[in-house]
């Protein structure tokens, strides 16, 4: 009997153990997750897109399609990838952090640009509108380009979540990461499972609400949704060059050139502490982060033509060639 509750007590404390771990995990999952939000919330700004044309009832099998390939981005090629560089080139991951963070004001800078009609985006290539009459190939055609876009924003996510991770063991690192990929992967295509779909609830409440009230938030769903939209491209946006400016000013400094860290902490610092003491963290907060988006943003206009002229065309000289 002595032997059953010893047996027990060591069942119950590797299970304590075991919880505790995954507590760890989620908990850094969801910090290192958050650190990604600028890619994280453009990801779901941008996806919709992908799914405009399509009959509603197909909708969501194509959702479900991209959310498979960017598991599969995530889980079975950026995964190892993170893995190997974090244990045998760890020099190698601020580098590349800068890198997507370069990425993230680029996107970021050229989508401002656009907006204020300077910048033709990624829609001047010859053909882009041509609309494919097979429905069968558009679905398979939109889905895999939203699964080569999702790469790259994967790219960026797993780099940020990577980097934000304590130093611990393989394994922690391995469960951590992969808590990452799967929480944001089910977090961005739920929201747009949920938003392309928005419009058909509200249609269904509009034409077959029994009540005043319930047509009334049909059709302000309806309405509401564009405008929806367009304030997530924004806040995607925006978040996007906050994030960019905010990994190249910490990169510089771990590079050795801090006196735009040192300067953006000092003015925030200031800027802060003139408030009112209720209000000094959140007023040096918004500083901090409206200073890096500014950077962010002046980055980004500077790379727009090096984007434009060298790497998009290259991007779609490897991945969007048809065939003859």
């Amino acid at each position: 009997m002595s032997g059953l509750i010893a047996l027990l007590d060591d069942v119950a404390a590797i299970a304590k153990v075991a919880a505790s771990s995954v507590d760890d995990v989620i908990g850094q999952a969801a910090k290192a997750g958050s650190k990604a939000a600028g890619a994280v919330i453009d990801d779901a700004a941008v996806t919709p897109k992908y799914v405009h044309g399509f009959e509603a009832s197909r909708e969501l099998p194509v959702i479900w399609r991209i959310t498979k390939g960017s598991l599969r981005n995530k889980l079975v090629f950026l995964l190892p990838v993170g893995l190997a560089l974090s244990n045998f080139a760890p020099w190698a991951i601020p580098p590349l952090l800068m890198l997507g963070g370069a990425y993230l004001c680029f996107e970021g800078a050229e989508k401002v640009a656009h907006a204020l009609g300077l910048s033709h985006g990624h829609e001047d290539f010859p053909g882009h509108d041509v609309i494919p009459d097979d429905p069968a190939h558009l679905e398979e055609e939109k889905a895999a380009g939203a699964i080569k876009t999702d790469f790259i924003l994967s790219a960026e996510i797993m780099t940020i979540a990577l980097a934000a991770i304590p130093p611990s063991n393989f394994w922690m690192e391995a469960a951590t990461l992969a808590a990452v990929a799967v929480m944001i992967t089910v977090a961005v295509y739920g929201s747009v499972a949920v938003i392309v779909k928005m419009d058909d609830l509200g249609l269904l409440m509009a034409n077959r609400g029994r009540l005043g009230l319930t047509r009334s938030i049909g059709r302000g769903l309806v309405k509401g949704m564009p405008s929806f939209l367009k304030t997530l491209t924004i806040v995607g946006t925006a978040a996007m060059l906050w994030v960019g400016g905010s990994i190249i000013i910490h990169g510089l400094e771990q590079l050795g050139f801090g006196t735009l860290g040192h300067w953006v902490h000092d003015a925030a610092y200031a800027i802060g502490h003139s408030m009112p003491e209720q209000f000094v963290g959140i007023v040096e907060w918004v500083s901090k982060a409206v200073m890096d988006g500014v950077f962010g943003l002046a980055l980004g206009l500077a790379l727009i033509p090096i984007g434009e002229k060298v790497i998009t065309p290259l991007w779609r000289g490897i991945f969007h060639r048809r065939a003859a």
